[in-house]
């Protein structure tokens, strides 16, 4: 993975709560063996029309939203089914942050093992970017070292992330990356069991 730093990017909100992992990646996708290539399939239902072309009324596929890195969702996003497809999908559609209220818990920690930032932060300060974000050139600013998101106007909000997650996001690791880190131990051990056996 990328390490994450520092981010500045444009803003697509849907403004949904309950948004389940089977709407962010419908299941009769999940057949791929691979995580990349699943950004095309990112909100199918609500993105296509049944003859495939772009709903044009789906809050992503609004000319203000696309480019976007940052998604602002509603309350509870990524409830549903445990599936791992989803942030795979919203990190191949370009985001790196979701911002909302509250997130199902599994769906959560699958982000942070994935790459991708989702930070909780109060609705009254959701809904001041979400209305800031119907301007043109805004955009937002998510240092993850100092813990905070600044914008081109006024906002400079703190938010809160684990310090285990933290330090694996901004060094770039998963845990394959960890379980690395002690390759040598993990061999030593090995050669000392090989004489038990």
């Amino acid at each position: 993975m990328k390490p994450f730093t520092t981010l500045t990017g444009k803003i697509a909100v849907l403004n949904r709560s309950n948004v389940d992992t089977d709407q962010i990646i419908p299941k009769q996708f999940l057949k791929r063996i691979e995580k990349s290539g699943y950004g095309r399939f990112a909100f199918f239902d609500w993105r296509y029309l049944p003859d495939g072309s772009e709903n044009p009324e789906f809050e992503l596929n609004q000319e203000k939203s696309r480019g976007a890195s940052i998604l602002l969702a509603g309350e509870n996003f990524g409830c549903g089914s445990s599936r791992e497809h989803a942030p795979w999908a919203l990190s191949d559609y370009g985001f790196q942050v979701i911002l909302a209220p509250s997130y199902a818990d599994i769906f959560h920690q699958n982000c942070l093992k994935n790459g991708l930032l989702p930070i909780s932060l109060e609705q009254s300060v959701l809904d001041d970017i979400r209305q800031k974000s119907n301007a043109d050139g805004y955009e937002l600013t998510i240092n993850l070292e100092e813990q905070k998101i600044t914008d081109n106007a006024s906002l400079s909000e703190s938010f809160t992330v684990d310090p285990y997650w933290k330090d694996m996001l901004l060094h770039g690791k998963d845990e394959i990356d960890l379980t690395f880190h002690y390759n040598d131990q993990i061999t030593e051990f090995e050669e000392r069991r090989a004489t038990f056996l």
